[in-house]
């Protein structure tokens, strides 16, 4: 199972985290569409916490599917496989791979308890494995690493209760789906085929289809504001975003988090180093003498932070400039403080820190 999270990923949009994975043989990463609804155009982390960008180029939401195409990504190796006769029965074991709540990379194990449970028309694979938010998207597999089915949901107030897609559907929606470009194109799941302008009925057949399924989110002018200053950075900020109004990324090996405090403040940290266990008399004096103004260092739960905070109100002023070069260069601060600590007072990274090679 250590392999299989190579060809797992975390899922970031706008609103929130999910997961993804690709398929033998398949280039495009697999995930539900309610993880991407809104978005056409996401974030995908993979094993290594390196991001990339992913156009949104297939949904079905009548099944809760959608494909997502990386430029330049070949899945030369996976270990996940999607065979038609996979067999699937009654209390074999299954294993829940996946992002759960955007934490590491997690594995829960249960068994299936019903192959074919019936919910809102459909049939679907149920099993007690812990699924939980960001679990969305990611294959559920049996021992051999074959795909039996994609987590989709759980109840919200029942334990041991989540839900998966029948791999008979991703089997369909993969075999179906042909394109090679970007494009985003909306299933219809009535006559099989696929629209790209915006329409309220298919193109094909004249079913209805919801004009939501191309709309995307709205950003807030704080959203704007702060995914301005990360292009200004040389970054996209779809690289960045964490869910509603929050960013996270590394900047070199920084952590960099963006996001709103008590609806009032924009604040902009990263944890750069852990306190060494001796000789801290150099260090806190450092700290102590205001060397990083406009930021402050502190320390939190043993590991020293760098900080930037400001009053919302204050991106409606003439002072919306300086804000913005003060959280791109909090960015660049941190990407050399946290070597600085390091070489000079022997601290070592934070445990969000990212190893550059």
């Amino acid at each position: 199972m250590e392999n299989i999270r190579k060809s797992v990923f975390k899922i970031i949009t706008a609103s929130g985290t999910g997961s993804g994975f690709t398929v033998s043989g398949h280039n495009h990463v697999i995930t539900n569409y309610h993880v991407i609804k809104g978005e056409k155009v996401v974030a995908v982390e993979d094993y290594k916490k390196d991001r990339h960008v992913a156009n949104v180029v297939m949904v079905n939401p009548e099944v809760d599917l959608a494909f997502l195409h990386i430029d330049g990504f070949e899945n030369t190796q996976t270990d996940i496989s999607l065979q038609e006769d996979v067999l699937i029965s009654n209390t074999q074991k299954v294993f829940i791979n996946g992002y759960p709540f955007g934490m590491p990379y997690t594995i829960t194990e249960g068994i299936v308890s019903s192959i074919s449970q019936p919910m809102g028309g459909k049939q679907y694979i149920q099993t007690d494995a812990a699924v939980n938010p960001g679990n969305s998207g990611g294959p559920m597999l049996n021992e051999a690493g074959v795909l039996v089915g994609v987590t989709t949901s759980k109840f919200t107030e029942a334990d041991n209760v989540g839900f998966g897609i029948k791999h008979s559907d991703l089997f369909k929606e993969i075999s179906d789906f042909t394109y090679i470009d970007n494009a985003y194109r909306v299933k219809c799941n009535s006559c099989d085929s696929y629209t790209e302008e915006e329409a309220e009925f298919c193109t094909n057949c004249g079913n209805d289809m919801d004009i939501s399924y191309w709309e995307e989110f709205e950003k807030s002018h704080f959203a704007n504001f702060v995914e301005n200053a990360l292009t200004e950075l040389g970054m996209n900020p779809v690289l960045g975003r964490a869910g509603r109004d929050f960013w996270e990324f590394h900047q070199g090996s920084a952590l960099v988090r963006i996001f709103v405090f008590k609806r009032d403040y924009l604040v902009a940290t990263s944890p750069l180093n852990k306190l060494p266990k001796q000789n801290l008399e150099g260090l806190m004096t450092y700290i102590l003498e205001k060397n990083v103004e406009p930021y402050y260092l502190g320390i939190h739960q043993n590991n020293i932070y760098l900080s930037y905070r400001t009053h919302l109100s204050d991106i409606f002023t003439d002072h919306v400039d300086t804000i913005k070069e003060n959280i791109k260069n909090l960015a660049l601060k941190a990407d050399d403080l946290d070597n600085f600590f390091m070489d000079t007072y022997g601290c070592e990274m934070a445990i969000e820190s990212k190893e550059e090679l």
